[in-house]
């Protein structure tokens, strides 16, 4: 039986997060450049698009590019921004006739103005769509996320916009900036490629995320890897600090 063919339709996760890794291993080990992998990548990741929009999840959010890829070298960087371009304008069209709505995290500042432009220009196309929503975290840091919100809230206290005893967990939330695009936290965490780390990505968020590590790489992982992934995340028991009992 096909991991499809487990899956319970009636508890599929609302947010899947997912941290695209393994795209310059898989490379090397083929003999090949890193780049050659990061566009393998990108092939994986149209077909994951339209499988996640199928499955019926309604939020998915990618880690495409963070904050601390930008020490990388100059050369594979100006490569991934062109590849990035290339991508957004290649599923402009999927993403219009799946009624996929775009969305993007991060320090948009630091992107050349061609990323910024396809990103921004895909995201009006989109704006009305009401399917999934598709998140690229670009130029993303999970702690810059946090520092901006602290900054954010700081100035809202000088101004006497909100008192310190109306900061809640809740409030915190709704001030990051998957608070301020109304995305809710992740369900389900999955990373490829065998690390298991969380690498700066949504830390507030996935607090009490299902999280899901494959050794396979982002360039081999396939539909039946998700189908697999959410599979694994439906045998499991979310308690959220109660009992079994009190859940059942």
């Amino acid at each position: 039986m096909s991991y499809f063919e487990q899956i319970d339709k009636s508890r599929i996760p609302n947010h899947v997060a997912i941290i695209m890794d393994g795209n310059g291993r898989w490379a090397k080990e083929r003999g090949l450049a890193r780049i050659y992998g990061h566009q393998q990548g990108v092939d994986v990741l149209h077909d994951i698009i339209t499988t996640v929009a199928e499955t019926g999840v309604k939020y998915l959010t990618m880690y495409a590019f963070s904050l601390e890829n930008w020490n990388r070298p100059k050369d594979e960087v100006s490569s991934l921004m062109d590849i990035a371009v290339e991508l957004i304008r290649k599923e402009r069209s999927t993403l219009i006739e799946k009624n996929v709505r775009l969305l993007t995290l991060g320090d948009n500042d630091l992107l050349p103005d061609k990323v910024k432009d396809a990103f921004m220009e895909c995201e009006e196309v989109t704006k009305n769509n009401t399917g999934l929503t598709l998140i690229f975290a670009l130029s993303y840091s999970s702690r810059w996320e946090i520092t901006e919100m602290a900054k954010r809230i700081a100035r809202q206290a000088v101004e006497g916009k909100v008192k310190v005893e109306d900061i809640s967990e809740d409030y915190v939330s709704s001030q990051l900036s998957t608070g301020l695009l109304g995305i809710p936290d992740p369900d389900l965490l999955i990373r490829t490629s065998g690390e298991q780390r969380i690498s700066n990505y949504l830390l507030w968020q996935i607090a009490y995320s299902e999280l899901y590590f494959t050794q396979c790489r982002w360039p081999d992982f396939n539909d039946e890897e998700f189908y697999k992934a959410i599979v694994d995340y439906q045998h499991r028991e979310r308690r959220f600090g109660k009992t079994s009992e009190q859940i059942k």
